[in-house]
């Protein structure tokens, strides 16, 4: 029997009913991620999770969420906000679905697309579902995303807010739009497809527990939900000693001026229990495609909170509202047209790291020295000569953690803009692409060392099979993964093309450079800044690292001022004190 819908006080909510509702949104989330994975057309989706998806409230506030990619959890609602304020509260109609890329609405690239659609129950506005996943091409001049683009008008098809379904039927125009302007039409109407039926999974579930409960019993358990997150953020907000905190890094460059680094400045007070960003001391935008709209700072901001503040608490709309963002037009983190957009994340990578640094001093037992900190895209593009058909193989290669006190970093994780993303399995990447792999391993020595020792980056090395392009996009290499407390910064990453031969070439960021059958590419990725004096490190676990290969025994003997090989005493993964 359908509960009561009358509203009544908060506390009139029982606890009971408040955690079911509170966990039925977060599975509701899980199945729409389900939805999508099974899907899918692309391995950067069903293979590497580049997604996420949520449900909101009719007041674009998050109910719940599925794990994914952080830097899009943060802000899904950005885009159901923009439509609304762009036509008004009563665009929204049932059986509608819509789409939305725009890198100055949405913060990201032109491939991230967000699809979203209302939820409505007999007749009145329940909430939103909405699903955001990078699709493999869309039309820019390059296959699959560009390097060096200077404007957004070269990254490829950009959508404003548009009705990709409406009242339950196909939008013809928009349908052919789409299938007209990306190289790879078939894969791409697939996901696009996918990511329609995770937003009919998300409508359907959100329906059924508003039918089970009632709408007035689901806000007023949303609104406890929120207020408990809330009371939680703020108490620990309120052990941080009010003050202004400040750090700042570079990034190597913007892709386009190779010897101008492009700073990020980090200005954080506490205040009582709220606390402000503001990066309005950031660069401007730049020439390179380096730049973001301001949705994607405060989603970048929000991580980092979310780091330090209460990490395993799930978010929801009551998660940031201690928290409030400055961000300044004009600016790498708040980008206008037509500034390019189309590797927006390598300066919230470091943003995220920065916020660590600057609360380090007043939360040392909390933070955690820097990571590697960016995707390390590597982009291969050709036709594969098996199947007569051309391909783009994108992924983002993992690295090192930062130490923190207590703790060595760990080693070959994706870095902290991506969260679940995983690195494209070498089975996957073998059968589908013209690419052998022939290296992929632990990059040793890489993570600073330290009392805890920072995680180390990874090799991994291809093959070309046929002739091809590669697109790279490294970063990280003037300011690569610091320590703290006396930890020691981390090696940078550093690229290869054939090395040992006469051609040998290194680089960090190029666009299309052309092989031929038989090149190889060696990705070598930076690792995770080290925490606290390297000579207060326990001599067992410096001769445990040797004997895993973390670390050789002469940078063991330079390091760590003892030599420890495979002879020596103690007991391989003693812990430390």
């Amino acid at each position: 029997m359908r509960p009561t819908t009358a509203a009544g006080p908060e506390d009139a909510v029982d606890p009971v009913t408040v955690e079911i509702i509170r966990n039925a949104v977060i599975s509701a989330a899980d199945d729409m991620n389900a939805t999508l994975m099974r899907s899918s057309y692309t391995p950067i989706i069903y293979e590497c999770g580049d997604c996420v998806v949520a449900l909101l409230d009719d007041e674009h506030q998050v109910l719940g969420q599925s794990a994914g990619l952080p830097i899009f959890l943060g802000n899904l609602e950005s885009c159901t906000r923009a439509t609304e304020e762009r036509f008004g509260r009563s665009v929204w109609r049932p059986g509608d679905v819509w789409i939305l890329n725009d890198s100055y609405l949405g913060g990201t690239h032109l491939n991230d697309v967000t699809i979203f659609g209302p939820v409505f129950v007999e007749g009145e506005l329940a909430g939103f579902t909405a699903t955001r996943a990078h699709w493999i091409d869309v039309g820019s001049k390059d296959p699959g995303g560009s390097m060096d683009s200077v404007s957004i008008f070269q990254e490829g098809l950009r959508m404003g807010p548009q009705k990709l379904v409406e009242g339950g039927a196909d939008v013809p125009g928009v349908l052919d739009t789409i299938a007209t302007n990306v190289r790879f039409p078939y894969p791409t109407t697939g996901d696009m497809n996918a990511m329609v039926a995770t937003v009919r999974t998300g409508q359907r579930r959100l329906a059924e527990i508003v039918a089970r409960f009632g709408l007035a019993t689901l806000r007023a358990a949303r609104d406890e939900i929120f207020r408990q997150t809330e009371r939680l953020e703020r108490a620990v907000i309120e052990g941080v000693p009010d003050g202004v905190y400040t750090a700042e890094g570079f990034l190597d460059n913007d892709g386009i001026d190779l010897a101008t680094p492009v700073p990020v400045r980090l200005r954080i007070t506490v205040s009582g229990s709220d606390v402000e960003f503001d990066v309005t001391e950031s660069a401007d935008q730049t020439t390179g495609p380096v730049n973001c709209g301001a949705a994607q700072a405060v989603s970048a901001c929000r991580v980092g909170y979310k780091l330090l503040v209460s990490p395993d608490v799930p978010g929801n709309g009551g998660s940031f509202r201690p928290l409030a963002v400055r961000v300044r037009e004009g600016s790498v983190f708040g980008a206008l047209p037509p500034a390019a957009c189309q590797w927006y994340f390598s300066h919230l990578g470091l943003l995220i790291d920065l916020v660590a640094k600057a609360l380090a001093p007043v939360l040392p037992d909390r933070v955690a020295a820097a990571s590697h900190g960016d995707s390390m895209v590597v982009m291969f593009a050709g036709t594969d000569p098996r199947v007569a058909r051309p391909y783009v193989s994108l992924e983002a290669t993992l690295g090192g953690w930062g130490a923190w006190r207590g703790g060595d970093g760990q080693d070959a994780l994706i870095n902290n803009v991506n969260g679940s993303l995983k690195d494209l399995p070498v089975e996957v990447l073998e059968a589908r692409y013209p690419l052998r792999v022939t290296r992929y391993r632990i990059r040793p020595d890489s993570g600073g060392a330290g009392r805890w020792r920072g995680g180390n980056g990874v090799v991994r090395e291809y093959v070309a099979l046929a002739d091809c392009t590669v697109s790279l996009w490294f970063e990280r290499s003037v300011t690569p993964a610091w320590g703290l407390a006396g930890g020691h910064d981390a090696v940078p990453p550093e690229v290869v093309v054939n090395p040992g031969r006469p051609d040998e070439r290194r680089m960090l960021k190029c666009n299309g450079v052309a092989l031929r059958a038989g090149d190889v590419v060696r990705c070598m990725t930076g690792g995770g800044g080290g925490y606290g004096d390297p000579a207060g490190r326990d001599p067992g676990a410096v001769r445990a690292d040797v004997l895993d290969g973390q670390v050789s025994p002469a940078h063991a003997a330079a390091t760590y001022g003892r030599v420890a090989d495979a002879s020596a005493g103690g007991t391989p993964g003693a812990s430390q004190g």
